[in-house]
């Protein structure tokens, strides 16, 4: 098994390719080493020290090292977990978890009724334009809301903490949901 590894636009994160789905459905974010006790997998990295994030993509893995911490010393560890996982076809979430990324319900802004059109229609460019781009970048995007023009979003996987984000947020998907949907004013990170 060759697991691949591809850089991302945040210096500290690295996007691992193990050659097969990793997420049937949704995505996983787990942002500290409590969150990721409900996987074995996310479990282990975390367990090496200089690891601040672990995400679950369709297809990738994407692991964020801790500041100071350089990737030619961290990655080969990465790579030996990931393939002694794949390999022995381990379970990637521990029995009765929930293997997939449900928005909390606390933070998300609640869609006034009268713009279910405007919010239908910017969940579906999120959908089909917004989220496959941010997945090769090994992260994800998830909506959290619309009120009076402005669009909220939250960054997850290398995604968060990007360097980057704010001006893909401004930049990339504002520009592209003002331009489809003009509604929208404005998009802001949660």
């Amino acid at each position: 098994m060759l697991i691949e590894t591809e850089p991302t636009p945040n210096p500290a994160t690295l996007k691992f390719l193990p050659g097969r789905v990793v997420m049937e459905t949704g995505t996983r974010d787990f942002a500290t080493p409590e969150e990721a006790e409900i996987s074995p997998l996310a479990e282990a990295i975390f367990a090496l020290g200089d690891v601040t994030g672990v995400f679950f993509g369709r297809d990738f893995v994407s692991v964020t090292a801790a500041p100071g911490v350089e990737w030619p010393s961290l990655k080969p560890d990465v790579v030996a977990i990931l393939l002694d996982h794949f390999s022995a076809a381990m379970p990637l979430f521990r029995q009765g978890s929930a293997g997939f990324s449900v928005p909390s319900a606390d933070s998300d802004i609640v869609d006034n009724p009268e713009d279910a059109d405007i919010v239908a229609q910017i969940r579906e460019l999120i959908e089909t334009r917004v989220r496959p781009a941010v997945a090769n970048d090994g992260g994800d995007i998830v909506y959290r809301g619309f009120d009076k023009g402005k669009v909220y979003l939250q960054m997850q996987g290398a995604c968060s903490g990007c360097p980057s984000s704010s001006a893909t947020l401004k930049n990339g998907i504002e520009q592209l949901l003002k331009y489809y949907v003009p509604e929208v004013t404005e998009v802001r990170a949660v």
